[in-house]
């Protein structure tokens, strides 16, 4: 693997410790099957819209989610395959480990 530089072991452990938050997490996991608006994400992790929305911006600088603008609404998505990938590889390995499906 290719060695990183300083910065980029910074972000990289900066986007880990964004996942380390089971709030933060949820919220990634929200995201990962398309556009969703920080009312349902909040009604899917009981959870305050503005717990979300505080959380949501903390994700968006770090580059896992990303949101777009449908009409009143900002939808939010998994920044790209890689964070999908990432965190699917993630769910099978713990499947794997308490022998449940996936």
């Amino acid at each position: 693997m290719d060695s990183l530089t300083d910065d980029q072991l910074t972000e990289l452990g900066e986007m880990f410790r964004m996942l380390s938050d089971p709030t933060r997490l949820g919220i990634v996991l929200s995201c990962m099957d398309g556009g969703v608006s920080v009312s349902d994400i909040a009604a899917r992790l009981q959870a305050s819209p503005s717990l979300v929305s505080h959380h949501l911006r903390l994700l968006r600088a770090t580059r896992l989610v990303r949101g777009s603008r449908q009409g009143r609404r900002v939808l939010y998505v998994v920044s790209d395959s890689h964070v999908r990938t990432m965190l699917q590889n993630m769910i099978e390995h713990i499947h794997e480990e308490q022998g449940d499906p996936p």
